[in-house]
C-alpha cells in the first residue's frame, strides 16, 4: 500500500502564506500545502504550520499530529485553550532571527553607551552639550536569558570590550559571561547591570519578574532593553523608576497590550524608546531550512527538534 501524503495546513493571522508555500512545495514536493481558511478536508491535514493561528482553528483540525511555530516564542500559542493538547509543537530556531536579534540588542545597548539617546534629546533643544566618554569596558550588561537569543547577544558585547553577566533557569558556561542561576543569583546579577536586557521567554515564572523591587536593584542610571515580552516587565513600576530618576532610560519592543494603546503614557514619555514588536522577524530565506527539516524529520517517523516542554513552557 502507498504511503499516505502528508498534508499540511499553513495557518497564520499575521504571516503571509505566500512568502513560504512556494517555497515549501518546491523543497517538499512529496507534501500537500494548503493554507488557512482554503482547506479543503480538515479531517487529513497531519501538521499545521503556524504564526499567530486564530484562536480555535487547530482545533478544529480533528487528525492533528504536529504543530510547527514559525516563531521562536510560543507563549501566545500554549494560552489558547483550545491548542490540541498532547500534540506535539515545536518552535522555530531561526539563524537569521538570531542574527536579528542580537543586532537589536547591540544597537540598544550602544545607544545608551554612546548617550546617543541623550544627544538626540539635546539636538531637539539646540542644546551643544559634550557627555563623558565611557570605554565598552567600563560597563556591565546584564542579560536574563541565556539561550539561543541571549548566547548569541551575549558573545557579540563580549567581543565588542562589555562586561556581560547573565542569569538562566540553569548555569551556563559561556566565554567570557559570568553566569547565575536562580533567586539569589538573578538579584546578584541586578545588582551589577548597567544595561538589563531581557530575553526571557514567558513563563508563570517569568511573569511580572521586573517589579519595583528588582528595578530597584539595578546601578542608579541603568537602562533596561525589554525585547523578550511585555509581561514580563510592570509598566507603573517602570514609570515610576524612570520619573524618580533611578533609571537613565528605557528601550521597549514587547508590551503587555499590542499594539501599544495610542494614549498609553509610554508613546510620550521622554525616557522611553519604542519600537512595534519588530526586534528579530522570522527570515524565511533563513528560517525555510529548518522548517523543511523538520517537516521531514516527521515524515519520516523520527523526532522533530526544538520540541516545546508545556511544563517549562517553552
Amino acid at each position: 500500500m502507498a504511503k499516505r501524503q502528508t498534508a499540511v495546513a499553513f495557518v497564520s493571522s499575521e504571516v503571509d502564506h505566500e512568502r513560504w508555500l512556494p517555497q515549501l512545495r518546491q523543497a517538499l514536493p512529496a507534501m500537500r500545502f494548503e493554507a488557512w481558511p482554503d482547506i479543503s478536508d480538515p479531517a487529513s491535514i497531519d501538521v499545521a504550520l503556524v504564526a499567530a493561528p486564530p484562536q480555535g482553528v487547530l482545533g478544529r483540525l480533528p487528525k492533528l499530529r504536529f504543530i510547527q511555530s514559525l516563531w521562536m516564542g510560543v507563549d501566545g500559542l500554549l494560552a489558547d485553550p483550545t491548542l490540541p493538547r498532547g500534540v506535539p509543537l515545536a518552535r522555530l530556531v531561526d539563524p537569521g532571527m538570531v542574527a536579528a536579534m542580537s543586532e537589536t540588542v547591540l544597537a540598544r545597548v550602544l545607544d545608551w553607551h554612546r548617550h546617543l539617546y541623550r544627544y538626540r534629546a539635546q539636538q531637539a533643544a539646540r542644546d551643544w552639550t559634550p557627555l563623558k566618554q565611557f570605554m565598552a569596558s567600563d560597563r556591565t550588561v546584564g542579560i536574563l536569558g541565556l539561550g539561543t537569543l541571549g548566547a548569541d547577544a551575549a558573545a557579540k558585547l563580549v567581543a565588542l570590550g562589555f562586561r556581560v553577566c547573565g542569569w538562566s533557569r540553569r548555569q551556563k558556561d559561556l566565554p567570557g559571561v559570568e553566569s547565575y542561576c536562580g533567586a539569589d543569583g538573578l538579584e546578584t546579577m541586578l545588582r551589577t547591570s548597567e544595561a538589563l536586557v531581557c530575553l526571557l521567554p514567558l513563563t508563570a515564572q517569568t511573569r511580572g519578574l521586573l517589579d519595583a523591587r528588582r528595578l530597584d536593584l539595578l546601578p542608579a542610571g541603568a537602562c533596561v532593553i525589554n525585547v523578550g515580552r511585555g509581561a514580563q516587565l510592570v509598566e507603573r513600576d517602570l514609570l515610576a523608576a524612570l520619573d524618580a530618576g533611578r533609571l537613565a532610560h528605557a528601550y521597549l519592543d514587547v508590551f503587555e497590550t499590542e499594539p501599544l494603546p495610542v494614549d498609553h503614557p509610554f508613546w510620550t514619555h521622554p525616557q522611553i524608546s519604542i519600537t512595534p514588536h519588530i526586534a528579530a522577524l522570522t527570515e524565511p530565506r533563513t528560517a525555510l531550512a529548518r522548517v523543511v527539516a523538520n517537516l521531514e524529520r516527521f515524515a519520516r517517523g523520527e523526532r522533530p527538534e526544538a520540541l516545546v516542554s508545556t511544563t517549562a513552557g517553552y
